[in-house]
C-alpha cells in the first residue's frame, strides 16, 4: 500500500497526484493513484529543440509552458472519459530537465531569450575565459563550495553569457527587472499567478545543478555569485523538494496545490524507490544518468563525479545526497544514426539491425558531439569511430551505438566505486533507451553487473507525484510504506576477459577522441574563422569513416 493512513480517500481510486514532466524532447501530465501508484492516465506533447549554430541548443520557453497547459488540459479530459473526477487530483509535482536556463522580464512576464538547454556548450569561450582567472586554471576550483566542476553544462555558466551577450537582458537587469530561473522556476512562476503573484522559487536539486547554491548551507553563496559575477537579486527562493509551493490559479486544476519539485535524474532516483545509502539508478533518454545515493553524507568526488543533492523531502527534514555520473549522449547518438546517416528509419529499428551481428565487429564509437562529460570532462573532444574494417556494415556500427551508451556507463560505476568503496551488486535503470532489450544485456555484459529494469516505467514522473503526495499539509503518499517496483532482470554473459578486453579497446578509442577542439588562446585567427578550421579534422574524419563503412556495407551486398 502506498497510501497514508492520514490521506483522505475519495472516489473510486482514492486520492489522485499529478506529475508535470517537462523534458527535453517532451512534456506530459500524468495522474497517479496514491493507493496503489498506477498510472491512470496522462497526455504527452513533443517539444522542439531549435540549433542555431554549431553545439547550440535552444527551446522557446513560451512553448514549454504551453505544453504543459495543454498536456494538463488534454489529461483532466482523459480523466472525464475514464469517469474519474479531476476534483480527487490532491496535488501536483513538477519534475524537469535540469540546469536548461531561462531568463525574463518580471514587469513583463515575457522571456528575454530561448531556454539555453542543458546540452548547449556555446559557453565553451566563457569556461575558458573563467579558468583563466582561476588559480592553477583549476575546473574543481569551486567544487567544495558546490559540488560541481566548471564547465558549459550547468546554469551559471549560461546566466553569465546571457549576461555578456545579450543587450536586451543587460539592459533589463539594469533595471532590476530581470528574473533567473531553470525550468520548474519558470513553471512555477506562471502557473501560479505569473504577473499576477506569481512565485518566484525554485527546489534544492535543481538550485544544486546552477553552481551558485552551497551545497552545505543550501542557499545561494555569495561566494559563487561573485565568482560567476551574477547578482543574487535574480535567482529564485529555494526552497525543500516536498512542501506547498503555492496554487495553480487557471485552467481545470485551478486551486490545486503544487507540492512537489525535483530534478528529472532526482526524481527518476525516489521513483526507484532508492532511498537508502548505496543505492543507484541510471537513467537513459538524451543523454545518460548515474545517481547514487549517499545519505545525509557530502561525498566529494576525486574521479570526475559530481556532488549533488537528491532531495530534502520538507523544511525541516536532512538533505540526501548523491554522487552523479553525467554522460551527454545516449540517446541523441540513435537519432544521429536515424537523422544524419540514414542508417535507420526510426529509433526503434536500432534493435533489430544490432541484433543482427553477433557482435559490433571491433568497430568502437565514442559519441563526443559536443565533447565529454563524466569522469574526463574535456570540451575538446570529439565524435570518433574505430576499428573500421572492409567487413564492417551499418549493423555493427548501430551496435557500437549501444555498447558506447554502456562503455559510457561502466565508467561511471568504476568511478563510483572508487568514491564510495562499495560495488553496486545491482543497476537499477529506467528511461526510454530501456525497453530495447539488447541495450540492457549489453549493459549487464559491459558493466559485470545485473541490470534491473522496472515494469513500472514512469519513474521519473512517479518520484514527482510522491514528493508531492508527501508533502506536509497534503499526506496521501506514505514514503515509509513503499513497496518495491516489480523488475525484469538481465544478467551478465560475458566472461570476465572478455569484458576487459573489449572495455580496453573502448578505453583506446576514447584516447583518440581528445584534443581535436584546440584552446581559444591557440586560435590563429577571428573566432568564426577558427570555428570554421577546427571542424575540419574531426569532419573529415567522421565523413571519411562514414563513407568507408557505407562502400564496405555495398561491396559486402554486392558479393
Amino acid at each position: 500500500m502506498w497510501l497514508s493512513s492520514n490521506g483522505p480517500i475519495s472516489g473510486k481510486h482514492g486520492p489522485l497526484v499529478g506529475a508535470v514532466d517537462q523534458g527535453t524532447s517532451s512534456t506530459r501530465f500524468l495522474v497517479f493513484s496514491a493507493v496503489t501508484g498506477e498510472v491512470l492516465t496522462y497526455h504527452q506533447e513533443e517539444v522542439i529543440q531549435i540549433y542555431p549554430k554549431e553545439s547550440w541548443v535552444e527551446q522557446d520557453p513560451s512553448a514549454l509552458l504551453k505544453s504543459v497547459l495543454i498536456c494538463i488540459e488534454k489529461t483532466v479530459e482523459n480523466l472525464r472519459t475514464l469517469e474519474i473526477d479531476p476534483a480527487d487530483i490532491k496535488a501536483i509535482g513538477i519534475t524537469n530537465q535540469r540546469e536548461t536556463t531561462i531568463v525574463w522580464d518580471k514587469t513583463t512576464g515575457n522571456p528575454l531569450y530561448n531556454a539555453i538547454v542543458w546540452l548547449d556548450s556555446r559557453t565553451a569561450s566563457t569556461v575558458e575565459a573563467i579558468l583563466k582567472e582561476t588559480p592553477g586554471q583549476n575546473k574543481d576550483y569551486v567544487k567544495d563550495l558546490c559540488g560541481l566542476p566548471i564547465t558549459t553544462y550547468f546554469s551559471a555558466l549560461k546566466l553569465r553569457w546571457l549576461l555578456d551577450n545579450i543587450k536586451e537582458v543587460q539592459e533589463v537587469a539594469q533595471k532590476g527587472n530581470l528574473l533567473f530561473g531553470t525550468v520548474d522556476t519558470w513553471l512555477l512562476w506562471n502557473l501560479t499567478g505569473g504577473l499576477d503573484g506569481g512565485l518566484h522559487v525554485t527546489d534544492v536539486t535543481n538550485a544544486s545543478r546552477t553552481m551558485l547554491m552551497n551545497i552545505s548551507t543550501l542557499q545561494w553563496d555569495p561566494n559563487l555569485c561573485k565568482f560567476f559575477k551574477i547578482p543574487l537579486s535574480v535567482l529564485p527562493e529555494i526552497r525543500s523538494s516536498s512542501e506547498v509551493y503555492g496554487y495553480i490559479t487557471k485552467g481545470p486544476l485551478l486551486g490545486v496545490p503544487i507540492s512537489g519539485v525535483l530534478g528529472d535524474q532526482q526524481a527518476a532516483l525516489v521513483g526507484q524507490m532508492c532511498m537508502s545509502r548505496g543505492q543507484a539508478k541510471n537513467t537513459y533518454g538524451t543523454g545518460c544518468f548515474l545517481l547514487y545515493n549517499t545519505g545525509t553524507q557530502i561525498v566529494q568526488s576525486e574521479h570526475g563525479l559530481l556532488t549533488t543533492v537528491a532531495y530534502k523531502f520538507g523544511k525541516t527534514a536532512p538533505t540526501v545526497y548523491a554522487l552523479e555520473g553525467s554522460v551527454a549522449i545516449a540517446g541523441a547518438a540513435v537519432r544521429w544514426l536515424r537523422d544524419n546517416l540514414n542508417i535507420i528509419q526510426s529509433s526503434a529499428d536500432i534493435e533489430p539491425l544490432a541484433k543482427s551481428v553477433k557482435d559490433s565487429g571491433g568497430v568502437y564509437f565514442v559519441p563526443a558531439f559536443s565533447g565529454l562529460y563524466a569522469p574526463y570532462w574535456r570540451s575538446d573532444a570529439r565524435g570518433t569511430i574505430c576499428g573500421l574494417t572492409q567487413s564492417s556494415t551499418g549493423a555493427h556500427l548501430a551496435r557500437a551505438v549501444l555498447e558506447a551508451v554502456c562503455f559510457q556507463t561502466r565508467e561511471i560505476l568504476d568511478s563510483m566505486q572508487k568514491d564510495s568503496g562499495i560495488s553496486l551488486n545491482k543497476l537499477q535503470v529506467d528511461g526510454g533507451m530501456t525497453c530495447n532489450n539488447t541495450l540492457m544485456q549489453l549493459q549487464a555484459d559491459i558493466a559485470g553487473v545485473p541490470v534491473a529494469r522496472p515494469s513500472m516505467t514512469e519513474t521519473t514522473a512517479l518520484g514527482a507525484a510522491m514528493a508531492a503526495g508527501a508533502a506536509e499539509g497534503i499526506a496521501v503518499w506514505d514514503l515509509t510504506k513503499l513497496s518495491p517496483l516489480t523488475t525484469d532482470d538481465f544478467t551478465p554473459t560475458l566472461l570476465p576477459e572478455e569484458r576487459e578486453q573489449s572495455y580496453e579497446r573502448w578505453c583506446m578509442a576514447v584516447e583518440r577522441c581528445m584534443g581535436w577542439e584546440l584552446p581559444r588562446d591557440k586560435q590563429p585567427g577571428p573566432d568564426h574563422e577558427y570555428r570554421l578550421l577546427s571542424s575540419v579534422p574531426p569532419g573529415l574524419f567522421l565523413l571519411t569513416s562514414c563513407f568507408i563503412l557505407m562502400a564496405a556495407s555495398y561491396l559486402h551486398k554486392s558479393s
